[in-house]
Protein backbone atom coordinates (compact mmCIF):
# COMPACT_ATOMS: atom_id res chain seq x y z
CA UNK A 1 0.00 0.00 0.00
CA UNK A 2 1.21 3.94 -0.68
CA UNK A 3 -0.25 7.27 -1.06
CA UNK A 4 1.14 10.62 -1.85
CA UNK A 5 -0.15 14.13 -1.49
CA UNK A 6 1.06 16.62 -3.20
CA UNK A 7 2.63 19.51 -1.03
CA UNK A 8 4.17 22.37 -0.35
CA UNK A 9 7.24 21.25 1.54
CA UNK A 10 9.25 23.95 2.67
CA UNK A 11 11.46 23.47 6.06
CA UNK A 12 10.90 26.00 8.68
CA UNK A 13 12.75 26.84 11.89
CA UNK A 14 9.94 26.04 14.94
CA UNK A 15 8.63 21.94 14.18
CA UNK A 16 5.22 22.86 14.97
CA UNK A 17 5.10 26.25 12.62
CA UNK A 18 6.56 24.37 9.86
CA UNK A 19 3.64 21.69 10.27
CA UNK A 20 1.06 24.22 10.64
CA UNK A 21 2.17 25.88 7.52
CA UNK A 22 2.33 22.48 5.42
CA UNK A 23 -1.35 22.00 6.02
CA UNK A 24 -2.40 25.90 5.75
CA UNK A 25 -1.23 25.76 2.61
CA UNK A 26 -2.18 22.93 1.33
CA UNK A 27 -6.00 24.94 2.39
CA UNK A 28 -4.82 27.70 0.57
CA UNK A 29 -3.16 30.25 2.96
CA UNK A 30 0.08 30.85 2.80
CA UNK A 31 1.48 32.90 5.76
CA UNK A 32 4.90 33.29 7.26
CA UNK A 33 6.12 31.44 9.64
CA UNK A 34 6.29 34.50 12.31
CA UNK A 35 2.69 35.36 11.37
CA UNK A 36 1.59 31.38 12.18
CA UNK A 37 3.39 31.60 15.41
CA UNK A 38 2.23 35.07 16.09
CA UNK A 39 -1.72 34.39 15.57
CA UNK A 40 -1.00 31.35 17.87
CA UNK A 41 -0.55 33.37 21.00
CA UNK A 42 2.87 31.13 20.60
CA UNK A 43 5.37 32.63 22.76
CA UNK A 44 5.72 32.17 26.72
CA UNK A 45 8.09 31.60 29.39
CA UNK A 46 8.67 28.53 31.33
CA UNK A 47 11.86 27.56 33.80
CA UNK A 48 11.13 23.73 34.34
CA UNK A 49 13.10 21.78 36.53
CA UNK A 50 11.94 18.32 38.69
CA UNK A 51 13.60 15.45 39.96
CA UNK A 52 12.93 13.48 36.97
CA UNK A 53 15.68 16.00 35.11
CA UNK A 54 19.01 15.91 35.22
CA UNK A 55 19.09 19.66 34.21
CA UNK A 56 16.59 22.66 34.38
CA UNK A 57 14.99 23.97 31.13
CA UNK A 58 14.34 26.73 29.74
CA UNK A 59 11.79 27.22 27.77
CA UNK A 60 9.98 29.70 25.61
CA UNK A 61 6.81 28.88 23.74
CA UNK A 62 3.55 27.76 24.82
CA UNK A 63 2.78 23.81 25.41
CA UNK A 64 2.82 21.71 22.41
CA UNK A 65 0.10 21.95 20.54
CA UNK A 66 -1.49 24.83 22.45
CA UNK A 67 -0.42 26.95 19.29
CA UNK A 68 -2.13 24.62 16.94
CA UNK A 69 -5.56 25.07 19.00
CA UNK A 70 -5.69 28.68 19.63
CA UNK A 71 -4.50 28.79 15.83
CA UNK A 72 -7.37 27.02 14.58
CA UNK A 73 -9.75 28.78 17.09
CA UNK A 74 -8.14 32.15 15.99
CA UNK A 75 -8.73 31.61 12.42
CA UNK A 76 -12.22 29.60 12.32
CA UNK A 77 -10.12 26.23 10.96
CA UNK A 78 -12.01 23.42 11.37
CA UNK A 79 -9.58 21.04 13.77
CA UNK A 80 -9.98 17.45 13.45
CA UNK A 81 -7.91 15.75 16.15
CA UNK A 82 -7.66 11.94 16.71
CA UNK A 83 -5.74 10.05 19.51
CA UNK A 84 -6.01 6.36 20.54
CA UNK A 85 -3.87 3.97 22.59
CA UNK A 86 -3.93 1.40 19.29
CA UNK A 87 -0.81 1.60 17.02
CA UNK A 88 -2.98 -0.11 14.18
CA UNK A 89 -6.17 2.28 14.62
CA UNK A 90 -3.60 5.29 14.88
CA UNK A 91 -2.05 4.41 11.85
CA UNK A 92 -5.58 3.94 9.95
CA UNK A 93 -6.56 7.55 10.85
CA UNK A 94 -3.12 8.76 9.18
CA UNK A 95 -3.84 6.39 6.22
CA UNK A 96 -7.33 7.45 6.21
CA UNK A 97 -6.56 11.52 5.80
CA UNK A 98 -3.78 10.69 3.71
CA UNK A 99 -6.22 8.79 1.18
CA UNK A 100 -8.58 11.81 0.98
CA UNK A 101 -5.95 13.97 -0.43
CA UNK A 102 -5.09 15.89 2.67
CA UNK A 103 -1.63 16.01 4.56
CA UNK A 104 -1.38 14.98 8.66
CA UNK A 105 0.34 16.55 11.31
CA UNK A 106 1.73 14.32 13.56
CA UNK A 107 3.03 14.95 17.35
CA UNK A 108 5.46 11.92 18.38
CA UNK A 109 9.18 11.67 19.99
CA UNK A 110 11.88 12.83 17.57
CA UNK A 111 14.22 10.44 19.08
CA UNK A 112 13.38 7.49 17.23
CA UNK A 113 12.57 9.17 13.73
CA UNK A 114 16.04 7.89 11.52
CA UNK A 115 16.70 11.34 10.19
CA UNK A 116 16.42 13.43 13.40
CA UNK A 117 20.21 14.40 14.08
CA UNK A 118 19.59 14.39 18.53
CA UNK A 119 18.90 11.45 19.64
CA UNK A 120 17.41 13.37 23.14
CA UNK A 121 14.18 12.16 23.71
CA UNK A 122 11.56 14.89 22.92
CA UNK A 123 7.98 13.69 22.67
CA UNK A 124 6.52 17.37 21.89
CA UNK A 125 7.55 17.30 18.18
CA UNK A 126 5.81 17.97 15.37
CA UNK A 127 5.82 16.96 11.86
CA UNK A 128 3.55 16.76 8.25
CA UNK A 129 3.32 13.15 6.71
CA UNK A 130 2.31 13.66 3.06
CA UNK A 131 3.35 9.93 2.06
CA UNK A 132 4.16 6.61 2.99
CA UNK A 133 5.07 2.98 1.18
CA UNK A 134 5.75 -0.42 2.16
CA UNK A 135 8.97 0.33 3.89
CA UNK A 136 9.09 4.67 4.29
CA UNK A 137 6.85 7.48 5.82
CA UNK A 138 7.18 11.30 3.80
CA UNK A 139 7.39 14.07 6.54
CA UNK A 140 8.48 17.82 6.86
CA UNK A 141 10.20 18.72 9.06
CA UNK A 142 12.38 21.59 10.04
CA UNK A 143 15.08 23.14 7.87
CA UNK A 144 17.37 22.17 10.12
CA UNK A 145 16.19 18.61 10.13
CA UNK A 146 16.03 18.83 6.34
CA UNK A 147 12.55 19.81 5.24
CA UNK A 148 11.27 17.18 3.09
CA UNK A 149 12.40 13.81 4.55
CA UNK A 150 11.91 10.12 4.97
CA UNK A 151 12.00 7.85 7.57
CA UNK A 152 11.19 4.21 8.09
CA UNK A 153 7.29 2.98 8.99
CA UNK A 154 8.98 1.19 12.08
CA UNK A 155 11.23 4.10 13.28
CA UNK A 156 7.82 6.17 12.84
CA UNK A 157 5.50 3.70 14.50
CA UNK A 158 7.63 3.78 17.63
CA UNK A 159 7.92 7.49 17.51
CA UNK A 160 4.14 7.65 17.74
CA UNK A 161 4.44 5.07 20.44
CA UNK A 162 6.72 6.63 22.77
CA UNK A 163 5.40 7.46 26.24
CA UNK A 164 6.97 9.67 28.22
CA UNK A 165 6.92 13.55 29.03
CA UNK A 166 4.73 15.75 26.59
CA UNK A 167 4.31 12.73 24.53
CA UNK A 168 0.51 12.23 23.21
CA UNK A 169 -1.46 8.95 22.26
CA UNK A 170 -0.78 8.60 18.44
CA UNK A 171 -2.23 12.05 17.70
CA UNK A 172 -2.82 13.07 14.33
CA UNK A 173 -4.46 16.13 13.29
CA UNK A 174 -5.99 17.78 10.01
CA UNK A 175 -6.77 21.66 9.18
CA UNK A 176 -9.87 22.53 7.13
CA UNK A 177 -10.30 25.85 6.07
CA UNK A 178 -13.76 26.87 6.39
CA UNK A 179 -16.28 29.50 4.25
CA UNK A 180 -16.83 32.17 6.87
CA UNK A 181 -13.46 32.09 8.70
CA UNK A 182 -12.03 35.59 8.87
CA UNK A 183 -8.99 37.11 7.40
CA UNK A 184 -6.02 36.50 9.39
CA UNK A 185 -5.03 40.00 9.55
CA UNK A 186 -8.20 40.78 10.85
CA UNK A 187 -7.03 38.21 14.03
CA UNK A 188 -3.73 40.05 14.95
CA UNK A 189 -4.89 42.20 17.47
CA UNK A 190 -6.90 39.41 19.82
CA UNK A 191 -3.60 36.74 19.07
CA UNK A 192 -1.13 39.63 20.44
CA UNK A 193 -3.73 40.78 23.38
CA UNK A 194 -4.19 36.91 24.46
CA UNK A 195 -0.64 36.18 24.09
CA UNK A 196 0.35 39.27 26.40
CA UNK A 197 -2.32 38.74 29.26
CA UNK A 198 -1.23 35.18 29.82
CA UNK A 199 2.37 36.47 29.90
CA UNK A 200 2.16 39.09 32.57
CA UNK A 201 -0.44 37.05 34.55
CA UNK A 202 1.00 33.16 34.80
CA UNK A 203 -0.78 30.94 36.92
CA UNK A 204 2.71 30.19 38.45
CA UNK A 205 5.90 31.58 39.01
CA UNK A 206 7.63 29.53 36.80
CA UNK A 207 5.96 30.93 33.56
CA UNK A 208 5.77 34.17 31.90
CA UNK A 209 7.23 37.28 33.65
CA UNK A 210 7.90 36.11 36.71
CA UNK A 211 9.61 32.94 35.08
CA UNK A 212 12.24 34.99 33.58
CA UNK A 213 12.80 36.69 36.79
CA UNK A 214 12.89 33.01 38.27
CA UNK A 215 15.52 32.15 36.21
CA UNK A 216 17.73 35.25 36.68
CA UNK A 217 17.53 34.02 40.33
CA UNK A 218 18.25 30.24 39.68
CA UNK A 219 20.74 30.64 36.46
CA UNK A 220 23.79 32.21 38.85
CA UNK A 221 23.73 28.69 40.41
CA UNK A 222 23.74 26.47 37.96
CA UNK A 223 27.49 25.32 37.83
CA UNK A 224 26.39 23.36 41.66
CA UNK A 225 23.01 21.77 39.83
CA UNK A 226 24.76 19.50 37.38
CA UNK A 227 27.78 17.10 37.70
CA UNK A 228 28.57 17.81 34.37
CA UNK A 229 28.85 21.45 33.77
CA UNK A 230 30.49 20.97 30.20
CA UNK A 231 28.00 18.98 28.70
CA UNK A 232 24.76 19.92 30.63
CA UNK A 233 25.22 24.16 30.32
CA UNK A 234 26.30 24.50 26.69
CA UNK A 235 23.25 21.95 25.74
CA UNK A 236 20.85 24.03 27.72
CA UNK A 237 22.14 27.08 25.83
CA UNK A 238 22.07 25.05 22.38
CA UNK A 239 18.17 24.18 22.86
CA UNK A 240 18.04 28.08 23.66
CA UNK A 241 19.32 29.11 20.39
CA UNK A 242 19.22 26.12 17.98
CA UNK A 243 16.38 23.80 19.38
CA UNK A 244 13.67 24.57 16.83
CA UNK A 245 13.42 28.32 18.69
CA UNK A 246 14.42 30.19 15.33
CA UNK A 247 16.84 32.24 17.95
CA UNK A 248 16.40 33.71 21.07
CA UNK A 249 14.58 31.47 22.95
CA UNK A 250 11.51 32.35 19.93
CA UNK A 251 11.90 36.12 20.65
CA UNK A 252 13.12 36.50 17.55
CA UNK A 253 9.86 35.11 15.84
CA UNK A 254 8.39 37.07 17.75
CA UNK A 255 10.16 40.48 17.03
CA UNK A 256 9.46 39.46 13.25
CA UNK A 257 5.70 38.57 13.74
CA UNK A 258 5.42 42.12 15.47
CA UNK A 259 7.03 43.28 12.78
CA UNK A 260 5.22 41.90 9.98
CA UNK A 261 1.79 43.10 11.62
CA UNK A 262 3.40 47.00 11.77
CA UNK A 263 2.76 46.52 7.88
CA UNK A 264 -1.00 45.46 8.46
CA UNK A 265 -1.60 47.54 11.77
CA UNK A 266 -0.76 51.38 12.70
CA UNK A 267 -0.42 51.47 16.67
CA UNK A 268 2.06 53.28 19.14
CA UNK A 269 1.45 50.22 21.37
CA UNK A 270 2.16 47.78 18.31
CA UNK A 271 5.25 49.52 17.99
CA UNK A 272 6.36 50.16 20.92
CA UNK A 273 6.24 46.12 21.53
CA UNK A 274 8.19 45.73 18.47
CA UNK A 275 10.77 47.81 19.57
CA UNK A 276 11.24 46.00 23.23
CA UNK A 277 11.43 42.55 21.55
CA UNK A 278 13.84 43.97 19.11
CA UNK A 279 15.83 45.15 22.12
CA UNK A 280 15.34 41.86 23.69
CA UNK A 281 16.27 39.20 20.83
CA UNK A 282 19.99 39.80 21.15
CA UNK A 283 19.72 39.82 25.05
CA UNK A 284 18.63 36.16 25.12
CA UNK A 285 21.41 35.48 22.92
CA UNK A 286 23.76 36.86 24.96
CA UNK A 287 22.56 35.30 28.05
CA UNK A 288 22.70 31.34 25.89
CA UNK A 289 26.19 32.52 25.01
CA UNK A 290 27.10 33.11 28.59
CA UNK A 291 25.69 30.16 29.61
CA UNK A 292 27.61 28.54 27.28
CA UNK A 293 30.86 29.85 28.18
CA UNK A 294 30.07 29.26 32.11
CA UNK A 295 30.26 25.09 31.12
CA UNK A 296 33.19 25.62 28.79
CA UNK A 297 35.39 27.27 31.82
CA UNK A 298 33.42 26.80 35.31
CA UNK A 299 33.64 30.52 35.34
CA UNK A 300 30.46 31.45 37.82
CA UNK A 301 30.40 34.72 37.00
CA UNK A 302 29.63 34.13 33.25
CA UNK A 303 26.67 32.53 35.32
CA UNK A 304 26.11 36.08 37.56
CA UNK A 305 26.14 38.22 34.49
CA UNK A 306 23.57 35.74 32.52
CA UNK A 307 21.63 36.50 36.02
CA UNK A 308 22.04 39.93 35.71
CA UNK A 309 20.96 40.24 31.11
CA UNK A 310 18.14 38.21 33.06
CA UNK A 311 16.31 40.74 35.20
CA UNK A 312 17.16 43.37 32.64
CA UNK A 313 14.96 41.12 30.18
CA UNK A 314 12.07 40.52 32.80
CA UNK A 315 11.85 43.93 32.76
CA UNK A 316 11.96 44.61 29.06
CA UNK A 317 9.59 41.65 28.09
CA UNK A 318 7.28 43.21 30.79
CA UNK A 319 7.20 46.81 29.31
CA UNK A 320 6.71 44.71 26.12
CA UNK A 321 3.89 42.71 27.02
CA UNK A 322 2.43 46.05 29.00
CA UNK A 323 2.39 48.34 25.95
CA UNK A 324 0.68 44.80 23.90
CA UNK A 325 -2.01 44.39 26.17
CA UNK A 326 -3.29 47.59 25.30
CA UNK A 327 -3.45 47.36 21.70
CA UNK A 328 -7.35 47.01 21.66
CA UNK A 329 -7.66 50.57 23.62
CA UNK A 330 -5.38 51.86 21.13
CA UNK A 331 -7.79 52.32 18.41
CA UNK A 332 -4.99 51.31 15.78
CA UNK A 333 -5.80 52.21 12.25
CA UNK A 334 -5.08 49.91 9.29
CA UNK A 335 -1.89 50.60 7.37
CA UNK A 336 -2.39 52.64 4.08
CA UNK A 337 -1.91 50.96 0.84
Amino acid sequence: MSAMVKIDARGGQHCETTTLGVLLRHQDLDLSEPMIFGLGSGLSFIYWDAKNLDFPFLGGRVKPFDLTRNLAARLGLDLRVQETTSPRKGWDNVAAALGDGRPVGLQLDSAHLDYFSSKAHFGGHVVALYGYDDEVAHLVDTAAQGGAVTTTRTGLADARAARGPMTARHRSFTLTATPDAPAPHDRIIPAITACADAFLHPPIANLGHRGVQKAATLVPGWLERTDDPGRDLPQAARLMEEGGTGGALFRVLYRDFLAESLTVVDSRHLRAGHDLYAEAAPLWTEVAALITRAGESGDAACLRRAGTVLHDLSRIEHDAMRALSRLADDAPRPVSR
